[in-house]
């Protein structure tokens, strides 16, 4: 039998995805599962992205340009303006989801064997990226303690090397949902224009930001960073249209454009069908944005004010997103996530919870943590951590008394 690529043997699994397996057995089992796992909002998507399907009047769904479709690119250009990221549309790249904007930056900037610095946990999938641009991910890791602000420079300073490309930011964060400031990223800023770096920044949450003191501060302001600054950005969460598959890469580095266009032609075109309806979307009024930031809030509120009624339970307050790192009482929540699904029920329910270890880079880190996302509703988030506290109390029994049964 022919052998596996060494590349497809490192690729890591999914920390959100991995459990799927025990799940799907659970819900043929009959248990309703609560999904604490995924950031998949249940918030409608706009009615005018669905309006836009419904009204194509096309003879022959073509291909499009490489870059996506001018009109929508103007349209978005705008839109980022509107939001004080100033970006004309020859700066755009529209893409397949915001995955593939992030594949073809680090495929344009990064050759094998370079490094690229992430503040860890970071999302999962970064480690995924990199191993297929062949980069190596170096990890500077943030506290819980302090809610996972930004580690300092002179961290990041330490860590670079001559073979040192990029340093990779999420802000707002996926998983903790920390939210960096003006003052931060500018401090990352001249780090990356001291050692000639690319600085990229995922900003896919910048309008889930929950106190009205704090903002969202793109990397696209940096003033004389021009050529170093790529940022990646998405319509999945902003409209709840996560299968729409639509993203974007956005820098004023032309030759960055050029490269990544390489890419995309590759590839040949991002979806034409979902362009309309993202280029619909862009005309959802203010209102629900303003609904559905509030409507987080409250959910953010509830999860985190259930969560702290558990003993042994620790949990910070995220300021942005709509996920939190949460710290379990039990030593390893990859065998406790597991267990829930397959060996536990209340009531013919149970919950999915992704164990944060996969959020980071340096082994050994996040064992006994989850990354909780908040998009179920008020009264689901209640149910589930109900559901969670009587697991705890179960698994903390049997643990120490007799063999798991899951293995």
């Amino acid at each position: 039998m022919p052998n596996i690529s060494i590349r497809g043997k490192k690729m890591p699994q999914s920390p959100i995805r991995k459990l799927a397996p025990f799940a799907e057995i659970a819900i043929r089992k009959g248990l309703k599962v609560y999904h604490l796992n995924i950031g998949q909002p249940d918030i409608k998507s706009p009615e005018k992205a669905i309006e836009a399907i419904k009204n194509i009047n096309l003879d022959v769904i073509a291909y499009g340009p490489s870059e996506g479709n001018k009109s929508y690119r103007k349209k978005l250009a705008s839109f980022f303006r509107r939001q004080h990221v100033n970006v004309d549309t020859k700066d755009i790249m529209i893409t397949t989801g915001g995955s593939e904007a992030l594949l073809f930056a680090m495929g344009s900037i990064m050759d094998p064997g370079d490094e690229v610095i992430i503040p860890e946990p970071f999302y999962a999938n970064y480690s995924a990226f990199s191993e297929e641009s062949g980069a190596k991910v170096v990890p500077v890791t943030s506290s819980f303690e302090d809610g996972f602000a930004l580690p300092s420079i002179e961290m990041f300073e330490n860590l670079i090397t001559p073979r040192t490309k990029a340093i990779l930011i999420c802000n707002p964060s996926n998983p903790t949902g920390n939210l960096y400031s003006e003052q931060e990223i500018s401090q990352l800023g001249e780090l990356a224009k001291r050692h000639d770096l690319f600085l990229i920044a995922d900003e896919v949450y910048r309008e889930f930001i929950y106190n009205p003191e704090d903002i969202h501060y793109s990397v696209m302001n940096l003033v004389g960073l021009e050529q170093n600054v790529i940022m990646i950005d998405s319509v999945s969460k902003r409209y709840s249209m996560c299968g729409a598959r639509i993203g974007c890469m956005v820098t004023k580095n032309k030759e960055v454009i050029a490269t990544a266009m390489k890419f995309a032609q590759a590839r040949l075109c991002p979806p034409t069908i979902e362009q309309i309806a993202c280029e619909a979307a862009i005309d959802t009024p203010k209102s629900y944005f303003t609904k559905t930031i509030k409507e987080y809030k409250i959910r953010r509120d509830t999860l985190i004010s259930e969560l702290l009624k558990i003993e042994g339970i620790e949990v910070t307050l995220p300021k942005a997103a709509f996920y939190c790192i949460v710290q379990l009482p039990v030593k390893d929540t990859d065998h406790f996530a597991k267990w829930l699904l397959k060996n536990y029920e209340l009531e013919g329910e149970t919950v999915m919870i992704a164990p944060a270890a996969g959020f980071y880079s340096t082994p050994g880190m996040g064992k006994n943590q989850v990354r909780m996302a908040y998009v179920l509703k008020k009264e689901e988030l209640v149910r589930s951590v109900h559901i969670l506290k009587e697991a705890l109390k179960v698994y903390k029994a049997i643990k120490y008394k007799k063999p798991m049964l899951i293995d």
